[in-house]
């Protein structure tokens, strides 16, 4: 035998839980290189809406990583006709709900309310509103809540505060 890790079988199953991610681009920096940290821990404790918004975060921020000053991000939903909503804020409702908060093209205020069944999203760039000296970056808020909680060690994400 020429294992050189010998794994018992709950490493083997904790191993299995973990998140990873593997894309593969035309341009090699579109795609998520790493999964942070916040998000290395063993999915088996959370619930499929907890799990389903820390890798949604993972997918804003690379998304918003792409833009440029003029533009932030917007989330679209496939198979409805909710449209398009420039993201404002997002959570999660365990075990199973997922929603997002912002408003529409007209401005007006939106929640779209989703179980993670019917997950099926679009991210599209958007551009920031004329009067905002800069275009907002939800995703890096977002990410920081999840790291925050991860310091901290707790359950429960704290509130975001900016």
């Amino acid at each position: 035998m020429t294992n050189d890790e010998i794994a018992t079988a709950a490493e083997a199953h904790e191993a299995d839980a973990l998140p990873a991610v593997h894309e593969v681009h035309a341009d090699p920096a579109t795609g998520i290189v790493a999964v942070p940290e916040g998000l290395k821990r063993s999915a088996e404790r959370k619930s499929a809406a907890r799990w389903a918004y820390e890798r949604l975060i993972l997918y804003i921020r690379n998304f918003e990583q792409q833009l440029d000053s003029e533009h932030e991000v917007a989330i679209g939903f496939t198979g409805g006709d909710a449209g398009v909503i420039r993201i404002e804020g997002m959570g999660y409702f365990d075990p199973d709900i997922v929603t997002f908060y912002g408003a529409d093209g007209t401005g007006a205020k939106t929640q779209v309310i989703q179980h993670v069944t019917q997950l099926n999203v679009l991210l599209r760039a958007m551009p920031k509103h004329i009067d905002q000296p800069k275009a907002n970056r939800i995703g890096f808020r977002l990410a920081r809540d999840l790291d925050a909680e991860d310091e901290a060690g707790d359950a429960t994400p704290p509130p975001a505060t900016d």
